[in-house]
């Protein structure tokens, strides 16, 4: 009997600038180790979905490079049965470049490409890094480069973020802030304009309000979103379509359009769709105007909320958690606070995507992968944070209906609904008068006889000042 020998423990690759040791059990490659080696900057690893969006990408152009016939068979079938094993969540942990890498995102690219390569290898009963069966430029990348792969990625994965999370997300969101409209509808309060009192309104009203802002910022999102369907896919080093079959640009886009069910098309125009970063600075825009209001939002539940005893606590928060690691009894609104961090930090994700954006030159923006990682960022925390703040923040809220009540009451921007009747010099010397006596508008209108106690009862009533026109 041959007796069993133990595989090595490590094996040797080849590339154009030498040779490198590898771990035996790893999928990645000497182009891998290299960067590796080059940025060990911050631990941050790609995300999962921009891991997927690449993986389809080569799926796509394996199927349709074999039937082109630009590359075996046979390879073409392992890369798409590798592929398919990535996609079903295998290999994951093989995806190690950092975010801060070469620029354009080669490294990452070529990661993607030495995984694919050699589980492919494996598939065929080859070991791996044996790359003159299965190479990961030659076949895995026939035909790409990471010029026209990492932005056609990058919109897959946010197109895939935006219409599977976020949109459900904010429809959920503005459907929670909708009921509490409803609920709230009879509840009169004090609206303040500057911080200081104004005129009443209904509380129900401040929640449609608020449901009608995220509604609109849902459409702007989805719009903005729009133009990522347009892929520079095929377009090459340069968009030319170098070492491309005629046929492939048209069949690979329509290919990823069947995986994703998507609308994609190919760009009208590859070379632009390679070098400017327009349609996700458009995108990041339209999450950074979602952020101001999210900003909004919670700090008008956070001060209403206020209290309980020194605040306006017009309104109760669910109190999820301890509020305090020395004074007992006591809730704060985390859920609106955790909300806030998030938008400060999206808006910040979109001053570097502006900044990456800008910085490209002639024919390829070198900033794509801090794009991709920034793009994609913030697109996960913020679907996370409003799906959470709309199930256990927003469902939860109560009211105070009599302390809501008397605020409006107690405002003094009563006086404004005399205007028409005295003036509004003598309403605002109305007003200054019941601040400093303490008196009631009302009674003090009726005092001077500057008004009858019928037309008093009239154009002070509450429930019609606080009725919203049509």
């Amino acid at each position: 009997m041959v007796p069993e020998t133990t595989p090595p423990q490590v094996r040797c690759e080849r590339d154009s600038m030498g040779e490198r040791q590898l771990p035996q059990s790893v999928y990645y490659g000497i182009q891998t180790a290299r960067a590796l080696e080059n940025f060990p900057i911050s631990g941050l690893r790609p995300l999962p979905e921009y891991v997927e969006a690449c993986v389809l990408i080569k799926k796509a152009a394996a199927e349709v490079n074999g039937e082109l016939g630009c590359i075996p068979a046979e390879v073409a079938k392992a890369i798409v049965q590798a592929a398919d094993e990535i996609l079903q969540g295998s290999l994951r942990d093989q995806f190690v470049v950092d975010v801060y890498q070469a620029g354009a995102g080669t490294s990452h690219h070529m990661n993607v490409n030495e995984v694919l390569a050699n589980r492919a290898l494996e598939i065929l009963g080859e070991p791996k890094g044996r790359y003159e069966r299965v190479s990961p430029n030659d076949h895995v990348n026939y035909g790409q480069s990471t010029n026209d792969v990492i932005p056609t990625a990058i919109r897959l994965a946010a197109l895939s973020r935006v219409r599977r999370d976020l949109l459900v997300t904010l429809d959920n969101l503005v459907a929670a802030l909708e009921q509490k409209a409803q609920e709230f509808r009879g509840i009169l309060k004090a609206g303040r304009t500057h911080l200081q009192d104004a005129v009443p309104v209904r509380l129900g009203d401040s929640f449609g309000a608020y449901a009608a802002i995220f509604a609109q910022h849902r459409r702007w999102i989805e719009e903005a979103s729009q133009a990522l369907c347009s892929l520079g896919l095929g377009g090459s080093a340069v968009g030319t379509g170098l070492n491309t079959p005629p046929q492939y640009r048209q069949q690979v886009v329509q290919r990823l359009a069947d995986y994703t069910q998507l609308p994609l098309t190919p760009a009208p125009h590859p070379m632009a769709a390679m070098q400017s970063m327009a349609p996700f600075v458009h995108l990041s825009g339209s999450l950074r105007n979602l952020a101001q209001d999210g900003i909004k939002l919670a700090n008008d539940l956070r001060l209403m909320d206020s209290g309980p005893k020194t605040g306006l606590k017009e309104i109760q928060l669910p109190p999820v958690q301890p509020g305090s690691s020395i004074m007992p009894g006591k809730y704060n609104p985390v859920l609106a606070e955790m909300l806030n961090m998030v938008c400060f930090q999206v808006i910040g994700l979109d001053t570097a995507i502006t900044l990456c954006a800008q910085a490209g030159q002639f024919e390829l923006n070198v900033m794509m992968p801090l794009i991709a990682y920034d793009l994609l960022h913030s697109l996960q925390i913020l679907n996370n944070s409003l799906r959470v703040f709309a199930e256990r923040c927003i469902q939860g809220i109560i009211p105070y209906p009599e302390r809501c009540r008397s605020y409006a009451e107690g405002t003094l921007a009563l006086v404004t609904a005399l205007n028409p009747y005295i003036g509004y010099l003598q309403a605002a010397e109305i007003a200054k008068l019941s601040l400093e006596t303490g008196k009631p508008i009302r009674q003090i209108l009726l005092e001077r006889n500057l008004m009858s106690p019928e037309q008093v009862a009239k154009v002070l009533d509450l429930e019609a000042m606080s009725q919203m026109q049509s």
